[in-house]
């Protein structure tokens, strides 16, 4: 392909000035074209794409198997820009007349680039490409170019919100005030260049946070359902971004009610991350270099038989994996035809991703594909989707909540979606005594917020079924020591009434539960 050949209709300036340009490198085996598979616009042709406040143009200055720029240019109608915000101005509060008319924003990156990429680039921000699947998960050289970015908190603020996620090479070089007068000093905008090798779709995703962000406005009324927005693209990287408060602020226009919800949101994300991370939980090892011919089956299959065993008694046949992970149980689940519907629930889409993959969903025949579902929500808020299921499992997620975030759960579960029965499972703090190798004091994951002794967790789960009409009895799960218990405990709770909750008779394989208070956070670790 002729690299010269946009330079015709594109005059020298404008290609000096537009909003965005993605570079890749390649070789014959593996061409830098591939590019345009993964944004989804032939390299040989122009095209043109409507927004709501103007115009998006996306071509190639150069396509060869070596290398492969990708432009990106907004042309912004300010009429229509004032029309459709209807008098509102930075983040939505009324500014000056003139402020509507006389503005940055057909001349820099801003939301108004953020929304166009959403729009014209919306398979490659999810990262799928039907023609070549592998490429959107191959990791690749990009470099970044964006000439007049506003950063609010200058070059330092680029270099903090860029520099963890993965770059290589961040550069923000700050723009002059006017060429002509050097004393005026710097304008509040910068040329932004980025070299790494990332996946595309996550490159993609941090632009369309952080250039709002670092404009620290947008053209557009901030709604609820940005939070929404800001988790799918944060998927991966926003939860452990040092600086995901400020982040969140900005992108939600400083609304303090969404940027409330979407941190405990974020916060939830990365305790479920950090639980499917490659620490390795005590209670599930086993000695490899173990010389006995039987080894002991380990306690997360332990668990998840004794889970399987429960919801057969219950005569369970559609079950909530709540808090699923990487769908090990669902896995399990899957095997037995008499579940016949299965929905795993996580927070995280990584992890769902994860399942997604085990359970080979995409291979999956129709009958076994109609039987499973995964889905993205919060167990911290209620959900009609939840509603009416046979069972739901809460395996090893309590202990992962700060304790005030608890009741949020328990109505969610108990008082929201009510299943006739409910698995919980947890670890019991008084069996950590016989792990040689878990120092004293130490909970067994380093993401586990308290552990229960079996008087604790009995206490809460005595008082939880009371109040939402509920009966529950204990079980062990793994060998159940003498002087300190099982190393899980697992409660079953049966729905009494489907409608007002009342006192709930309560039984245990080993003890009667207390009547002390649920422990306050920090007592039960």
């Amino acid at each position: 392909m002729d690299k010269t050949r946009w330079s015709d209709r594109w005059p020298p300036h404008i290609l000096e000035r537009m909003f965005l340009t993605i570079t890749t490198t390649g070789t014959v085996a593996n061409p830098a074209t591939d590019l345009g598979f993964l944004l989804h616009k032939h390299p040989g042709r122009a095209q043109a794409f409507a927004t709501s406040h103007g115009s998006a143009h996306v071509f190639y200055p150069e396509a060869t198997a070596e290398r492969c720029t990708a432009a990106l240019l907004l042309e912004v109608d300010p009429v229509a820009l004032v029309r459709r915000g209807q008098g509102k101005g930075r983040g939505g509060a009324p500014d000056a007349a003139l402020a509507q008319y006389v503005n940055d924003r057909p001349y820099a990156a801003s939301s108004l680039l953020a929304v166009a990429l959403g729009k014209v680039f919306r398979s490659a921000l999810a990262g799928q490409c039907a023609a070549r699947p592998e490429l959107p998960e191959q990791a690749r050289p990009l470099r970044i170019e964006i000439p007049v970015l506003p950063a609010r908190g200058g070059a330092a603020l680029v270099d903090r919100l860029f520099g963890p996620l993965g770059w290589d090479l961040v550069r923000a070089e700050p723009l002059p005030l006017d060429e002509q007068f050097p004393e005026w000093g710097d304008s509040r905008y910068v040329r932004l260049v980025l070299e790494g090798e990332l996946r595309l779709a996550d490159a993609l995703r941090q632009l369309y946070v952080l250039l709002p962000v670092l404009d620290d406005a947008k053209h557009y009324w901030v709604a609820p359902d940005e939070v929404d927005k800001l988790l799918r693209a944060g998927d991966g990287w926003l939860a452990a971004h040092p600086d995901n408060g400020l982040i969140t602020s900005r992108y939600l226009a400083r609304h303090k009610r969404l940027t409330r919800d979407a941190l405990d949101r974020l916060e939830l994300v990365r305790l479920a991350e950090a639980d499917g991370s490659e620490v390795e939980e005590i209670d599930n090892a086993v000695d490899e270099d173990s010389d006995t011919e039987e080894r002991p089956v380990p306690l997360a299959v332990q668990r998840r038989e004794a889970i399987l065993a429960a919801l057969r008694a219950a005569g369970a046949a559609r079950v909530l994996d709540l808090g699923c992970g990487q769908g090990q149980l669902v896995q399990a689940l899957l095997k037995d035809v008499a579940f016949t519907e299965i929905v795993g629930v996580d927070v995280s889409m990584r992890a769902l991703g994860t399942a997604a993959r085990r359970l080979r969903t995409e291979r999956m025949g129709e009958r076994q594909s109609s039987r499973v579902q995964l889905l993205q929500g919060s167990l911290a808020y209620t959900d009609k989707r939840l509603a009416g299921y046979d069972a739901a499992v809460l395996s090893e997620v309590i202990e992962h909540l700060d304790l005030p975030r608890l009741p949020a759960l328990e109505y969610a579960v108990f008082g929201a979606a009510r299943p006739r029965t409910v698995l919980v499972t947890t670890p019991n703090v008084e069996y950590n005594v016989r792990w040689e190798t878990l120092p004293a004091g130490h909970v067994r994951h380093g993401d586990h917020r308290f552990e229960w002794t079996r008087a604790e967790f009995r206490a809460w789960a005595a008082k939880a079924a009371g109040r939402h009409g509920y009966a529950v009895e204990f079980t062990a799960v793994g060998d159940d020591d003498p002087e300190v218990g099982p190393p899980t405990q697992m409660a079953v709770f049966t729905q009494i009434t489907a409608d007002a909750p009342t006192a709930a008779a309560t039984t245990t394989t080993a003890t009667t539960a207390p009547t002390t208070d649920t422990p306050k956070e920090g007592e039960a670790a």
